[in-house]
């Protein structure tokens, strides 16, 4: 049971890999973030099913 707990990780490691991701990423970050957020809003309609043709929207955008 000990070395179950051995592998979860706590607030001390979460804050490290959370520095390390800024210092890697600082400058790049929000467009990162900005990039899964539109991914996932394609996903949530793709599932949904609302649009019935998925490269209309390019298609429109290059007229």
């Amino acid at each position: 049971m000990a070395t179950a707990t051995m592998f979860t990780p706590g607030i001390w490691q979460a804050l490290i890999v959370a520095m390390i991701v800024l210092l890697l990423f600082g400058t790049r970050l929000p467009s990162v973030m900005r990039s899964l957020g539109e991914g996932i809003t394609e996903f949530k309609k793709g599932m949904k099913g609302t649009e019935s043709d998925p490269n209309s929207r390019i298609e429109d955008q290059s007229e």
